[in-house]
């Protein structure tokens, strides 16, 4: 049986990465929030 997570970093990138964020309106109003609660990271990699 295969594991059912395989990461790979190019695949992550573009579904969560910064500019898939910034691409939809509500990736935008999640860094808003972040920027808000002033966390460091605002994307986790």
């Amino acid at each position: 049986m295969l594991p059912t997570y395989r990461p790979n970093r190019r695949r992550r990138a573009k579904k969560i990465g910064f500019r898939a964020r910034m691409a939809t309106q509500g990736g935008r109003q999640t860094l808003k929030r972040r920027r808000q609660k002033g966390r460091h990271k605002l994307i986790n990699k």
